[in-house]
């Protein structure tokens, strides 16, 4: 795939004289959100000309939006080559106003949930994606646009920062380079400014590319797609596990440069009667000793055609309580959109 976009280009990518031109246009690629080279006023026309001829600004085509009850937002973008990607604004928090001056106390916090390749290679037996199979990597364009769009369909202002989690379609470190190029695009200070510890990395456990992000200390934060306790049922729900297996993935975890302000996230997809019982809670507690770790319990999410079932209320707060007890953070995520198919697991390339 030929990337042409110019939101693949670094700062100094652009080849644009003088120099201070790219400060410009990264000014209204990334501050005003323009998806036109036209609407580049300061940049003189033979200029803009030449932009036409070298770059392309139609990287990602909206197609479709549907809204969740929740306030989740599912926005589904056609690339250039017909294939079709997801991406999820998740609503974390809402606005609140101050009821007697009307001034606001908090905004909004939001998150986007980025997708890094159009299907997966990985075939988690329990995450619709991996149905489609895997069509090609993203690039770095093209992640970067997600981001870029979300901001501007949602009047997100420049100095708003938001969280950006690599957890959508695909495996982020299966499309290293461009993940990595991505990171450094939107975390420019004449770009998005999105801070690294804002940005989260959520991996099935590719032990080599997280070696690999430990050596390139990108500052980011790092999550691991867990699911299970022992190997064998690894295995069924995550077939990379026979190459990177939960012991390896924790040796590897233990290197991991955290942010004080921060942990390693384990992230614990509970299935009824599979892997949602006090013992399996009581194992990972051992397994997770010596790494400074939170771990997030998410119900499966069900889809046509599946063998498994959601865990119950009680199942996923009997397994919170335990692991609290043991002085490990332990959260519930909640489901957000799933009544539009935008929750974790669900996310798909759609026919259009």
């Amino acid at each position: 795939m030929v990337d042409d976009s110019i939101y693949s280009l670094g700062l100094d990518e652009i080849d644009i004289k003088p120099s201070f031109r790219s400060t410009q246009i990264y000014n209204w690629l990334y501050k005003k959100y323009v998806d036109n080279f036209d609407d580049m006023k300061n940049i003189p026309k033979e200029q803009i000309v030449q932009l036409k001829k070298i770059y392309s600004l139609d990287t990602i085509k909206l197609s479709n939006i549907e809204k969740s009850s929740d306030g989740t937002i599912k926005y589904l973008f056609t690339l250039k080559d017909g294939n079709t990607i997801e991406a999820v604004l998740l609503l974390m928090s809402e606005k609140k106003i101050d009821k007697k001056d009307g001034y606001i106390k908090k905004s909004e916090q939001y998150t986007f949930c980025i997708s890094s390749q159009v299907g997966c290679k990985i075939g988690c037996s329990f995450c619709l994606t991996a149905k489609s199979g895997f069509k090609r990597d993203l690039t770095a364009g093209e992640m970067v646009a997600q981001v870029v769009y979300l901001k501007k369909l949602n009047n997100i202002d420049q100095n708003r920062s938001v969280n950006i989690v690599y957890m959508g379609m695909g495996e982020p470190l299966d499309n290293y380079n461009n993940l990595v190029k991505t990171i450094k695009i939107i975390s420019s200070k004449d770009g998005l400014d999105l801070n690294t510890r804002r940005q989260t990395i959520s991996t099935s456990g590719v032990t080599n590319k997280i070696k690999q992000l430990i050596e390139d200390d990108l500052g980011v934060q790092l999550a691991i797609s867990l699911h299970a306790v022992n190997d064998k049922l690894r295995d069924e729900l995550i077939p990379l596990n026979k190459k990177h297996n939960i012991s390896s993935i924790l040796d590897i975890v233990k290197k991991f440069p955290v942010d004080k302000r921060k942990k390693i996230l384990f992230e614990y997809l509970m299935i009824k009667d599979l892997n949602d019982d006090v013992a399996s809670a009581k194992t990972l507690s051992k397994l997770l000793k010596g790494i400074d770790a939170k771990v997030n319990l998410i119900y499966f999410n069900p889809f046509d055609g599946t063998s498994y079932s959601r865990p119950s209320k009680i199942s996923m707060i009997k397994f919170q309580e335990y692991l609290n007890s043991q002085k490990i953070i332990c959260t519930i995520r909640q489901s957000k959109g799933l009544d539009i198919s935008a929750a974790c697991g669900q996310l798909r390339q759609k026919q259009i």
